[in-house]
């Protein structure tokens, strides 16, 4: 079994979670077991618990982000000793592209990165396609650690006994109430926004590419405005304008179906609300495009629920 250790930015945990999901087979069938820093219990040493993992994986996840390539003990600590232990084929240090920026140069830039050709997890209309390509890079990965003479033996056990090695069950219901401050609100806000405005230039593109006759068109306009437009055969069949205006009172973004309205009216609001344990969105209007769940919607969800606005008048 291949021991996998996630070096990431704790502003990335929420891709280090999904991505955790996603190798939940490779951990059943007892091909990979995983680590990251959110196992250390109270009372346990952090650099030390970090530094013990580290030396002993076999496979080393580089979750790069602007927050990673930022911080210094990612950078500097982690991401440093990994390349030493995969330079001296201790170990096989695999670079995730979680958002774009400049990774190149970095030490790890000569690696074959993830998803393929590197491209962005955030860039992928779908992220799960984007995690379907890594966790069958980390199966191959971890395939090849088995051919070793410490991994071949677990390698061959069945699957049920495979399991009797693997980490030790545990609950994922961890997460605790918290208050959240006007700026974990703000900052929300603003990161949900920008990834608003990923996931509609890449759906835009991707709808292009799938169908023809249909032409698209993304603006970011400034730092709180972005538009959108979907033309057929030419002639514009739907547009919007996604804004953080403050119109309409704060912790609220706003969507418009003209996109020349710039954040000055708007069709549908999403607002900022929180179940004591995370920050989510919920439409705020008294009136929705279509029925949702009183469950507060992700990122994503957000994401979703504005785009299904843009693209349902070429669907009816």
């Amino acid at each position: 079994m291949a021991s996998v250790f996630f070096s990431y930015s704790h502003r990335d945990e929420v891709i280090r979670d999904e991505l955790e999901t996603h190798l939940a087979m490779l951990k059943r069938q007892g091909v990979i077991e995983t680590w990251h820093d959110r196992r250390i219990v109270a009372g346990d040493e952090f650099d030390g618990k970090i530094s013990e993992h580290l030396e002993k994986a076999d496979i080393v996840l580089l979750l790069v982000s602007p927050y990673f390539i930022a911080s210094q003990y990612c950078y500097a600590v982690e991401m440093a000793r990994a390349m030493e232990r995969h330079d001296a084929g201790d170990a096989r240090v695999i670079p995730v592209i979680v958002d774009p920026c400049e990774w190149h140069m970095a030490p790890f830039g000569k690696l074959l990165a993830m998803p393929q050709d590197g491209k962005p997890i955030s860039k992928f209309p779908n992220m799960h396609d984007a995690f379907l390509q890594i966790t069958s890079a980390i199966r191959q990965a971890a395939s090849g650690n088995a051919a070793s003479s410490s991994l071949a033996k677990e390698a061959t056990l069945p699957v049920q006994e495979a399991a009797l090695v693997s980490e030790k069950p545990r609950s994922s219901n961890l997460r605790l109430k918290r208050e959240f401050s006007q700026r974990d609100k703000d900052r929300f806000r603003e990161e949900s926004f920008q990834y608003m405005a990923t996931f509609f230039e890449g759906s835009l593109s991707e709808l292009q590419s799938r169908n023809s006759g249909i032409e698209t068109s993304f603006r970011q306009v400034d730092a709180n405005t972005f538009t959108a437009t979907i033309y057929e055969h030419g002639s514009p069949k739907s547009e919007c304008s996604v804004s953080l205006s403050d119109s309409f009172g704060g912790d609220q973004i706003a969507y418009s179906a003209d996109k020349s309205s710039r954040g000055s009216s708007c069709n549908e609001l999403l607002g900022v609300v929180t179940d004591g344990i995370a920050l989510g969105w919920r439409p705020t209007m008294g009136f929705h495009f279509r029925e949702v769940s009183d469950e507060q919607l992700t990122q994503a969800g957000a994401a979703e629920y504005f785009w299904s606005r843009l693209i349902e008048p070429l669907q009816r």
